[in-house]
């Protein structure tokens, strides 16, 4: 083999490496700007639940102050946690706030009510008072501990 092969062989062996050095840098950079972009939307998602947990516990406080009607409580405190995906873990904890949330979170609201017929209307308050007569005093026993709650991270 002539030196001008043996030149031309190593010149294309340095090309190489260096582009294989290139491509492993940039995928080094990618896959840290990756983990960064990822740590930050965890981060980002972890206060959102926090806040919402706290959102969760002041509406409860707001239930044993009377400063919220029972079923706005309970319906606000159930939805919030469905936005955490979190219902099927506490609602062992919270039986009677789930039970009643359960009979009411269909129930329509504003405009929504307004347009139903008043017998209608009767029927949906009568079945949702009857459940906050029944209820009352263990939801708001449960919102006791709910003002307290505090959960573990899930992920």
């Amino acid at each position: 083999m002539s030196t001008t092969a043996i030149v031309i062989a190593l010149l294309i062996i340095i090309a190489l490496a260096t582009y294989a050095t290139y491509l492993l840098v940039t995928l080094k950079r990618r896959t840290q700007a990756n983990e960064l972009a990822q740590s930050e939307r965890k981060a980002k998602a972890e206060e959102r639940r926090q806040q919402i947990l706290t959102d969760i516990r002041y509406i409860a406080a707001a239930m044993l102050e009377d400063r919220c009607e029972l079923s706005e409580g309970v319906m606000r405190i159930g939805k919030l946690f469905d936005a955490l995906s979190m219902s099927e873990q506490v609602v062992a904890d919270f039986p009677k706030l789930f039970s009643h949330y359960e009979l009411i979170r269909n129930h329509p609201i504003m405009e929504a009510r307004t347009a139903l017929p008043k017998q209608q209307r009767m029927k949906l308050d009568l079945e949702r008072m009857k459940s906050e007569a029944e209820l009352e005093q263990a939801i708001l026993d449960e919102a006791k501990r709910i003002a307290e709650f505090s959960k573990p991270s899930t992920h």
